[in-house]
């Protein structure tokens, strides 16, 4: 594991062979679009998994496309996760979607409120209250899954920066939204100094399929086949989404007595309708 860019972890998490050779092959579309397939024949179960980095010429966002194989006559278990690795700052802040109420651990062993956490978690007192979406207020080293959610988005946003990345997935099919970070004590700038160059502190946004924790297991069937699609991207200036696709992120926020929502696209999007309503009550309607 180095502390760059993005971890595919399968069959297990770390992934056993993250620094072994893969084969790889570059498919181009008349569209202009192109896909990095990254294929390997995994030395544990004898498993194959591929990878697909898809990049089109119009949208500014990745996709990662991919496959799994069991190509035993035995069911096999896994995991996948991708760990997209984020700098991090006093500035941070996680967002998960507005309906998660509550986030757990490993194992789902400790639980506690979100995005005010109480009391203890993972051995960490967070007393009468703290605000967990906030890099600065986790001094420890710990994990946060993501409760349930009905919106298929999360991600983290630099407030310093007024930058931050958006993950989309099919909550059917990759419920697992996590953050991980190493705080902010002696522990967390020894692992740092061992993983990094020069960039400093960072986290991990990870998205998980076919679980929503670690290390919950799911499985394939002999000779089956999963396919499925995780969507990145960066994005700028408009604050913490209130909701997203890989289309669009929007936030909302009243400041003194104005009213805002701010709109970031990953593609153009001529002729776009926009209606902010409270209640039956509209509060923007205009073409942009």
């Amino acid at each position: 594991w180095v502390s760059g860019g993005a971890e595919f972890n399968w069959p297990t998490h770390h992934r056993p062979s993250t620094f072994m050779p893969v084969d790889f092959h570059i498919e181009r579309a008349p569209d202009g679009s192109a896909t990095v397939w990254l294929s390997e024949h995994e030395p544990m179960d004898r498993m194959k998994g591929m990878i697909g980095i898809h990049l089109h010429p119009r949208h500014a966002r990745l996709e990662t496309r991919v496959r799994l194989f069991n190509r035993t006559p035995l069911p096999k278990s896994f995991l996948f996760w991708e760990n997209i690795a984020v700098p991090v700052s006093e500035q941070y802040q996680i967002f998960f979607p507005p309906d998660v109420s509550y986030v757990h651990f490993h194992y789902k062993k400790s639980v506690t409120g979100y995005p005010v956490a109480e009391g203890m978690f993972n051995g960490t007192d967070f007393g009468s209250g703290v605000d967990i979406r906030w890099h600065k207020n986790v001094r420890n080293a710990t994990s946060f899954f993501s409760a349930p959610s009905r919106y298929d988005f999360f991600g983290g946003y630099d407030h310093g920066r007024q930058a931050g990345v958006v993950h989309v997935a099919d909550r059917h099919v990759s419920p697992g939204k996590k953050l991980f970070t190493w705080g902010y004590n002696q522990l967390a700038r020894t692992w740092e100094r061992a993983l990094t160059d020069t960039d400093g502190q960072y986290a991990e946004l990870m998205a998980g399929s076919y679980s929503d924790n670690q290390p919950d297991f799911a499985w394939l069937e002999p000779l089956e086949t999963k396919t499925f699609t995780h969507c990145w991207y960066p994005f700028k200036a408009i604050g913490e989404p209130r909701v997203a696709n890989e289309r669009l992120a929007v936030s909302v926020a009243c400041e003194n007595t104005a009213f805002f929502s701010r709109i970031y696209a990953t593609e153009a999007i001529p002729g776009a309708h926009v209606v902010v309503a409270h209640g039956k009550r509209t509060l923007i309607e205009r073409t942009i």
